[in-house]
This record gives structure tokens, C-alpha cells and sequence, in this order.
């Protein structure tokens, strides 16, 4: 009990540091502040979203959104301009589980990319909720 009082400091420095780590698990995990999946279809029918997956070429392959296209986070800030000319339109970046396509969206944004935001739980949250998959 004398060890808890005389280091109720570290104590607490422990416990806010470990909540701050456990944070993303309890919110879902993934980039927060992204679009769900089914908000992410009305986007693409609605405002003719362009979907870019920002996952490696082999992650691509096994499954991606219908009609995104591929273009690797390490590419992005390269490629993105080229792929998407239209900086008007929203974009929506994808990877596996969301925390890769936070990383892009701030690349995006930094281009122009104003409308960019990231698909929240990224192609786990999407196979999840029973949308369709392209497998190249």
C-alpha cells in the first residue's frame, strides 16, 4: 500500500497510456472518424465516389471494393493525381482494416483531395456487412 502512495504518479501514467493503446479496440478499431460501408455505397451511387485501395497489389488481388482501383500506400502521393483528376469528387480510401487508408486520407487531402475519407473498418468491415467483392 506504501508502494501505491508513494507512486500514485506512475500509477496513473501506466493507466492513461494503456486506456490510450486499448482506445482503437474499443472503438471498432481502425481510423476513426471514417465512413461505414453502407454509407460508403450511397457515396459511390449518389456523388460517383471514386474508390482507391491503398493495399499492396497481392492484398488487392484476393478481394477488393467492385471497381476500385489499386494503388499502394507507398504510391499514393505519386499516383493519386493521375487516378483521380477530378479532385471534386469525393474519394474513398480503402485497405484491410482501416488503419492504412487513415494514413492516406491525410496524403489526400494534403494533394487537394478535400472530399477524401477513409471506409471505417476498412474490407473487414465491408465483407461484413455483405458487400459485393472483386477478386482480380
Amino acid at each position: 500500500m506504501t508502494f501505491l502512495i508513494a507512486n500514485w504518479f506512475l500509477i496513473l501514467a501506466a493507466l492513461v497510456s494503456g486506456g490510450l493503446l486499448l482506445w482503437p479496440l474499443a472503438t471498432g478499431g481502425g481510423f476513426s472518424g471514417g465512413i461505414k460501408p453502407t454509407d460508403a455505397v450511397l457515396l459511390m451511387n449518389r456523388e460517383k465516389a471514386v474508390v482507391v485501395d491503398v493495399c499492396a497489389s497481392d492484398e488487392f488481388a484476393a478481394g477488393h471494393v467492385v471497381g476500385a482501383r489499386n494503388i499502394p500506400l507507398a504510391d499514393l502521393e505519386a499516383k493519386l493525381p493521375a487516378a483521380v483528376k477530378n479532385k471534386a469528387l469525393p474519394v474513398i480510401l480503402v485497405c484491410a482494416s482501416g488503419m492504412r487508408s487513415g494514413r492516406a486520407v491525410a496524403i489526400a487531402k494534403k494533394l487537394g483531395y478535400d472530399k477524401a475519407q477513409s471506409l471505417e473498418g476498412g474490407m473487414k468491415a465491408w465483407r461484413a456487412a455483405s458487400l459485393p467483392v472483386e477478386k482480380a
